[in-house]
């Protein structure tokens, strides 16, 4: 044999050999990577039809099952009445000490209730504490009545909110979650809903509370016992809504905060309330025992000063529109994220809440997050007048 064709023999059993190897190798990496991403993907809420887990800073997924898939939410669509009624708060719509008269249909409602009678008198701050405590139907559509005169009124509100906030699998039929037609919603919408509810720092201090007194000083004073059995039980949970109906089944939207670490578990269509409950702890164990956030700014806080050059002041607050914050997997470092400040052509005039840039959170030179900013107030042109007294400043300062 011709040492041509040896060599050539020995080259092909050396390719075949090496070609062995690498598909061994190769495949042995595609087992362990499907092993990964199977661990990864354990099934934390078994037996409920679908499921969300977010992180509330960042809004971050971080577990989530048929999260898109409408489904009937029950009482939980009180998580959009509460939004509603904490931003007409906030905006001096109403105010907590405002007196709530009871019509002949809030009185009607049925399922969970406060009994309330029809003319009957409760303070807004004793009616939200009914609707978050006790999931109080009547009070939810006395509330309704009062802020958007009907509870059609409020529930295009709702609607309408809803969309705002990227809620693409949601409608709502009515404030309270009683089983209507074309009421539906999704555990990711809910958990989009929460979050936003979660802004407003005052909404836990109802959803917190385990048992309470409504009517104290009366002949017939009413005791509340949280739905949320949760709030008692698990360590750091403060909320939000649970839900019931038959069609619905077992329904959460829950919070608990760790350290500076909030995050949101949504469950809906559990079989039973232990079952519910147990998957939400679950999901929540998962959480804090892999993740931590760190929360960089909070909504409304102040950013940077930026100069006007031609406006009525001299220099412009800017500030978050929502919060700023990263999630790390345990063991990550802080000083691994990166900030940056971009922002645009600001000129007057600008209108309070106008976006004037944002605030970007890198990792290894990759953008992870990114927030608005926008103006904390309104800036006008500034008048001739105002713009000579500048001129003049800027000439004696230079003189000095």
């Amino acid at each position: 044999m011709s040492l041509t064709r040896r060599l050539g023999r020995n080259c092909t059993a050396l390719l075949c050999a090496t070609a062995l190897m690498f598909a061994s190798f190769t495949g042995s990496a595609a087992a362990a990577e499907k092993k990964d991403n199977k661990a990864a993907q354990v099934d934390l809420a078994k037996q409920s039809v679908s499921a969300v887990l977010m992180d509330q800073a960042t809004g971050t997924v971080l577990f989530e099952k048929n999260g898109n898939q409408k489904l009937p939410p029950a009482s939980v669509t009180k998580v959009m009445t509460m939004l509603l009624i904490m931003e007409a708060v906030e905006n001096g719509k109403v105010k907590w000490s405002d007196k709530i008269r009871t019509s002949e249909n809030a009185a009607s409602m049925g399922g969970s209730q406060i009994f309330l009678e029809p003319g009957e008198e409760m303070s807004l701050e004793e009616m939200f504490k009914g609707i978050a405590v006790a999931s109080g139907n009547d009070a939810a559509v006395a509330v309704a009545e009062h802020l958007a005169g009907s509870e059609e009124g409020f529930v295009q509100m709702m609607n309408e909110r809803a969309e705002q906030l990227g809620c693409k699998n949601t409608h709502f039929s009515n404030v309270n979650g009683l089983p209507v037609e074309n009421h539906y919603t999704s555990a990711y919408d809910i958990a989009l809903m929460s979050r936003e509810l979660l802004k407003h720092d005052g909404v836990t201090k109802f959803t917190g509370i385990y048992q309470d007194y409504l009517r104290k000083t009366s002949e017939k004073p009413f005791w509340l016992v949280n739905t949320n059995k949760l709030v008692r039980f698990y360590t750091g949970m403060d909320g939000l809504k649970t839900g019931f109906t038959a069609e619905a089944k077992y329904c959460l939207s829950a919070t608990a905060k760790r350290g500076g670490f909030r995050v949101i578990a949504v469950a809906m269509g559990a079989p039973t309330s232990p079952v519910r409950n147990a998957e939400i702890s679950q999901m929540m164990d998962y959480a804090f025992a892999n993740y931590k956030s760190e929360v960089l700014f909070k909504p409304g806080q102040v950013v940077q000063q930026v100069p006007i050059d031609k406006g009525d002041v001299r220099n412009l607050p800017i500030v978050t529109r929502d919060t700023v914050g990263v999630l790390m997997k345990k063991g990550d470092k802080k000083a691994a994220y990166q900030q940056e400040i971009v922002l645009n052509d600001v000129q007057a005039p600008i209108k309070k809440g106008q976006v004037l840039g944002a605030i970007v959170i890198k990792k290894d030179g990759g953008v992870i997050a990114k927030s608005e900013l926008v103006a904390s107030i309104d800036v006008s042109k500034a008048g001739m007048w105002t713009m000579f007294k500048r001129t003049v400043e800027s000439w004696l300062t230079f003189g000095s």
